[in-house]
């Protein structure tokens, strides 16, 4: 009876899925499989970041996971990267929940990487040195 119970549950609901939160969260995929994610503001961010295409190079077998909820123009970037260094892409799209990240890239099997975020600092540094520049350039005028 219980089989038949499940049975007529997944023709409703579709399949049981594993850690579909999870699976939500990094755009199809499991938290264990990832090599490294930015989010959606990062993507949106011009050009690309270096730490990626070095881990794409690094990790040819892994997939590139793309937030299909967010605008081509952002993941267009991306694509080419994929295509010139030989990864596989997907356009991840679920209608349901939009994931604050737009770009995971993982395999298909565990790796289990601790520190898979990348921090926006270096871009944040070069903020603040241009910013100093520019005081000691003021200051420079005054005097």
């Amino acid at each position: 009876m219980d089989r038949l119970d499940e049975y007529i549950q997944q023709g409703i609901h579709g399949p049981r899925e594993i850690n579909p939160d999870e699976r939500r969260k990094f755009l199809g995929t499991l938290r264990e499989r990832v090599v490294v994610v930015l989010t959606k503001s990062q993507v949106r961010e011009p050009g690309t970041y270096k730490e990626v295409e070095e881990l794409m190079l690094k990790n040819k077998q892994a997939t590139l996971f793309l937030n299909g909820n967010m605008n081509y123009s952002y993941l267009s970037d991306y694509i080419k990267l994929a295509n010139k260094v030989g990864n596989k892409f997907s356009l991840s799209t679920n209608k349901e929940h939009d994931s604050d990240l737009g770009l995971v890239l993982a395999y298909d099997h565990a790796v289990n990487i601790e520190d898979i975020y990348i921090s926006k600092q270096e871009k944040t540094e070069k903020k603040e040195e241009h910013n100093e520049k520019s005081v000691i350039r003021f200051f420079k005028k005054l005097f």
